[in-house]
């Protein structure tokens, strides 16, 4: 848990870095630093929804080469 503790304070370090130093603004740094992690949360949400979905399992395997039986509904 520490590890990923510190992985997250340090991502916050970075985003708030770049985004102050693209856009000189400590309001409008601060503000990106803490809605992309919640945006990319949600994005990651969907994300995982549609890779485990039955077609996108099947489409990964025929790209690996192996042949998968259609889903069935």
């Amino acid at each position: 848990m520490a590890k990923t503790a510190s992985f997250g304070v340090m991502h916050l370090g970075i985003a708030f870095g770049v985004s102050y130093a693209l856009t000189g603004n400590v309001a409008i740094a601060g503000a990106i630093t803490f809605v992309e992690p919640l945006v990319n949360t949600v994005a990651h949400y969907f994300f995982d929804k549609a890779w485990d979905s039955p077609r996108w399992k099947a489409w990964r395997a025929r790209l690996r080469g192996h042949v998968v039986a259609p889903a069935t509904a």
